[in-house]
This record gives structure tokens, sequence and C-alpha cells, in this order.
């Protein structure tokens, strides 16, 4: 069984509690025996896998299986087409080479529903939206990569793993895939 979950903000990648006010997993009705496959920050949101099948792991999460993960990074300023470069060239974050991605300046800027809570604004910076193609996935690092060449992320959301788009399931929302969206996924 594989099962698709737009995980919102302030919810944990995990069935249980940390101690923090984030909510786990295990509030949003999950059939029993499954687990999520990879991680999202708790500030960050988007599509979550979970499974109750083991070949998930390395077949989603290895990068030598180059399975592709599109994220979409709200970003203060607007980066030129050198700093989109730098980030698809690969960056030296905490003493690790990022490998390289795909980068661009999303075109039209995505409507997003307002987050709850909603992101710090500041009248005399502007943000945009970016998206980012990554085959890794290494603790925080769309954020670390962002900040890295000068704009921070604002808010983060995963919106494709594989072929597989989030599409329109809704924040807090999940279901179980069929076999054709599986195909998509990877599988």
């Amino acid at each position: 069984m594989l099962i698709a979950f737009n995980k919102p903000y302030g919810v944990l990648s995990q069935f249980t509690g940390d101690g923090s006010p984030n909510r786990p997993l295990a509030e949003f009705g999950f059939p029993k025996n499954v687990y999520a496959i990879g991680r999202l920050d708790a500030n960050s949101e988007g599509l979550l896998l979970l499974s109750d099948e083991a070949k998930w792991n390395a077949q989603l999460l290895l990068p030598k299986h180059a399975h592709e993960r599109e994220y979409w990074a709200q970003v203060e300023k607007i980066p030129t087409r050198e700093a989109l470069e730098k980030l698809q060239h690969g960056l030296i974050i905490q003493g690790h080479k990022t490998l390289p991605c795909r980068a661009w300046l999303l075109e039209p800027q995505p409507q997003i529903p307002a987050r709850v809570p909603p992101i710090r604004f500041r009248k005399s910076v502007p943000d945009c939206w970016i998206g980012l193609e990554l085959v890794e996935g290494k603790n925080r690092q769309v954020r670390r990569m962002t900040a890295a060449i000068g704009h921070p992320t604002l808010r983060l959301l995963r919106v494709r793993i594989g072929n597989f788009l989030l599409g329109d399931l809704e924040p807090g929302k999940w279901k179980q895939l069929s076999p054709e969206e599986i195909k998509l996924v990877g599988g």
C-alpha cells in the first residue's frame, strides 16, 4: 500500500509526538502499520508518502536511483539567473557538496492559500516562488541551499515525487494510491 498525504505546516513526519506543539501523524487516521517514507520538517508542507512496504525506502530515497522530488520555495528577494545557476551546479552545505539540481523561477507565480500561521512579511523585501528539482534530500537541504545564495526560504512545499503530483489533495488529507498512480511515483 502506498499513501499520498498533503502534510500541513506544524505536522511531524512521525506517528509519536516529540514534546513540541507540532502534531504527529497519528492524528490523521492512517491505516495501521504504515510509516512515512522520508521526511518533511514540521515547518515544511506538501507531499509525504507513507507505506507498509519497506521496499519504498530504498527505491525512493537513495540518490543512486535519481528519484526526482520537486519543491516550491517561497524565498526572500528575487534570485538572479546567476544565483539559480549556483543552486543548479551544487553548493557546499555543511561540508557536503549537493548534487546538481534544476532550479527556476516559477512563472507565473503560484497562488498558494495562506499558511496558518502566516509567513513573516516585510514591506521593504519582496519575495517570490522558485522551483527546485532534487534527487537527494538531506536534512533541511532546500532551506540551506537557498540561504547559501542569499535567499532564505520563507515557505517550502514538496509538490512532486517521481511523476506523481500532489495536485489538488487538500492539506491534512490523504489517499491510497491506485496502481496507475504508484507507477507515476516510480513503482
